[in-house]
């Protein structure tokens, strides 16, 4: 299916607590550059099982791809890209690169600017015949921690629209990572009180990725669609 002739789409890959839909505004400005983009729902199931099914995605996408992550989605795309013949480079929106090994329970716990630990709440969902668990961000706690520079009508919608993401995805070990063998770009977001701007700029220099700090929360795709934008279609002018 795979036609290397043909222009990349752009794959957004969502994180935790949030939906394809909070791609919507970076989406409309790539779609009217005449971009393709593809933004599919990230199960936030466990970090194995959702990069098994984005490399899924990527390998059902004709032509090259460009792998965007936010948050949880970063850590997606740095495995499911790996061994992906298609995907030409990758793109850290406030995200995670782990390297091979880590933990994301683990690498968050050392962040000095994240604040999203004590926002957590646990709940349960059903797994075969017992119950796991799963994490929210505590409502009252989303604005500050998540989107503290989005209207806080906007972030109220946010809070009541998150997706939960499987207590065990910050537990389970990276593998190898596809930042070691292509190449990257990372907006690294200095409010970002969720992910931690300092967890995401030292995986970003690790990585070797191009890095981009721009003023803002952890959703900085929605605050500053347009800026955020500009680093993806620099990016896609790289690889083409």
């Amino acid at each position: 299916m795979n036609d290397s002739t043909s222009a990349p789409t752009v794959v957004l890959v969502h994180g935790a607590f949030a939906d394809a839909g909070s791609f919507a505004d970076l989406s409309a400005i790539l779609i009217a550059a005449g971009v393709s983009v593809l933004a599919p729902s990230n199960p936030l199931r466990g970090l194995a099982q959702d990069s098994a099914y984005i490399a899924s995605v990527f390998a059902q996408v004709p032509g090259p791809v460009l792998a965007v992550g936010h948050s949880y989605g970063g850590a997606v795309i740095t495995n499911a890209a790996t061994g992906a013949s298609n995907v030409a480079g990758l793109v850290y929106v406030a995200a995670f690169a782990p390297d091979e090994g880590e933990a994301l329970g683990e690498v968050e716990g050392t962040s000095r600017d994240s604040a999203l630990g004590p926002a957590l709440v646990q709940r349960t969902y059903p797994l075969g015949d017992s119950t796991a668990v799963e994490l929210y961000v505590d409502v009252n706690a989303f604005h500050q921690v998540f989107a503290s520079d989005v209207a806080p009508e906007k972030s109220a919608v946010l809070a009541a629209s998150q997706r939960p993401v499987a207590a065990a995805a910050f537990d389970e070990r990276t593998g190898v990572p596809a930042w070691k063998t292509l190449p990257s770009w990372s907006v690294v977001a200095t409010g970002d009180k969720a992910a931690g701007a300092d967890v995401i700029h030292s995986m970003a220099v690790r990585a070797g990725a191009e890095i981009t700090e721009l003023e803002g929360s952890h959703v900085i795709m929605i605050s500053r669609p347009q800026d955020v934008a500009d680093v993806v279609l620099r990016a896609l002018s790289s690889i083409s």
